[in-house]
């Protein structure tokens, strides 16, 4: 089942769609899609339990870094698509509504 297409993931997708070929890591995620840590880690599980991301850790020494190792997401193949396929369903205008007659019109 595909994940909901709430705003915070859309921009969450946009993000990882700049560079396909890109690793990202949270919070860089974050910092480009305007979202807090908080918001963004949840999303990146979510989105890799339905197969749309993976994800590694980085091979460093933190110690020597300065920093703890970073875990870095990227679109795969398949998530590509069908991520594609729901940010732009999720874009569409959902019109439910009757129009208003022109008579109405003053």
């Amino acid at each position: 089942m595909p994940p909901r297409m709430t705003m915070a993931t859309r921009l969450v997708l946009d993000v990882l769609f700049r560079d396909l070929a890109a690793d990202w890591y949270g919070s860089q995620i974050g910092q480009f899609a305007g979202l807090p840590s908080g918001t963004v880690h949840p999303i990146l599980a979510r989105l890799e339990r339905v197969g749309w991301l993976e994800s590694r850790w980085e091979d460093i020494d933190p110690s020597v870094v300065g920093r703890p190792a970073r875990r870095y997401y990227r679109l795969t193949d398949s998530g590509a698509t069908q991520a594609g396929r729901a940010l732009a369903s999720a874009r569409r205008p959902q019109l439910g509504f009757a129009p208003i007659p022109r008579e109405g019109l003053s």
